[in-house]
């Protein structure tokens, strides 16, 4: 695939077995051939779409002051604010032109694993603004659902039981990330050349050109906003558990020329989740290309050199 292709979900949610195992085909060649694919029929409606985007332009024009309120450095949890430049997806290039806001599963007050302090079982951190929590959540939640469907396609199209994934992805370490990059004319990137940690991205864009997908041949493509649609691709979680059947890709995203809003939702799979090479992935015979792993343990060991920079200066 030369460009990156326009799926319509919508078969997924179909009784005919036969139109979702045709949508499902359809998705993995998009994951074996270059990554990333658009999804279109996605079912979130238009103001929940709308909406998430409100909300970040309202918390990025919040004063530094209640932002900081709101900090990364005050949560454990991969939750809250971080600032320009606090994060470098590039370790040999500058720190990355962008701030953003972190949002985790919400949990009640009572949550057992919260109480023990699990990893990845922290509160969120809320700004002060009126309905701005609802806002918030009612587009996770709507992700949380377009996110099962779609690994019901991934699912079919790797001869797995079409609910296979649905278990492992019932109290995911999921993250919305709100992201606000300010114009630059600098040869610096909002967000240097990187794979998503994950297993799938549903990325939402205003519409300003920036983000650049890398084609298997090593040349780099735009990935032009598409109204309606979402920007998906896979991460190198899900990558791991296809035994490279299906291959994540690097993408940057440009300096803007005009400041720039997107909203990515991260689908990472439950903590406890086994990531190991799935049956139908692995030749008769063959060894595994990774080891197992516990989606949390490898989760942690991708976040932690993101702001191994911004820590130790921190420190210093």
């Amino acid at each position: 695939m030369r460009n990156i292709p326009i799926i319509d979900v919508s078969p997924l949610r179909s009784g005919d077995p036969a139109q979702r195992a045709g949508c499902a085909a359809v998705l993995g060649r998009a994951c074996r051939d270059i990554g990333f694919f658009y999804v279109t029929g996605h079912g979130i409606p238009p103001v929940v779409a709308t909406g998430i985007f409100d909300a970040a332009r309202a918390f990025f024009a919040l004063p530094p002051e209640q932002k900081d309120l709101v900090s990364y450095a005050r949560s454990a949890h991969n939750r809250g604010y971080i600032g320009l430049g606090q994060e470098r997806l590039d370790a040999a290039t500058a720190p990355d032109q962008k701030e953003a806001f972190n949002i985790g599963l919400e949990l009640a007050p009572d949550d057992c694993e919260l109480l023990a302090g699990k990893p990845f079982r922290g509160v969120n951190l809320w700004p002060d603004l009126p309905g701005w929590r609802d806002q918030a959540l009612a587009y996770y939640e709507a992700c949380t659902r377009l996110t099962v469907e779609i690994h019901r396609g991934f699912a079919l199209d790797l001869e797995l039981d079409e609910a296979f994934f649905t278990p492992q992805l019932a109290r995911p370490m999921t993250t919305l990330r709100l992201l606000h990059y300010p114009p630059g004319k600098g040869a610096n990137l909002g967000a240097g050349t990187h794979t998503d940690y994950g297993n799938l991205t549903i990325l939402a864009t205003d519409g300003v050109a920036g983000l650049q997908v890398r084609r298997r041949d090593g040349t780099w493509i735009d990935a032009p906003h598409v109204p309606g649609a979402f920007v998906c691709n896979i991460g190198d979680c899900l990558m791991r558990w296809t035994n490279d059947v299906y291959v994540s890709t690097p993408h940057r995203v440009r300096q803007p020329a005009t400041e720039r809003y997107s909203v990515a939702y991260f689908a990472d799979p439950n903590p406890d989740a086994v990531v190991q090479a799935l049956p139908t992935c692995l030749a008769a015979g063959a060894a595994p290309s990774y080891q197992p792993i516990l989606a949390g343990a490898y989760l942690r060991s991708r976040l932690d050199p993101t702001y191994q920079h911004w820590k130790a200066s921190a420190a210093s």
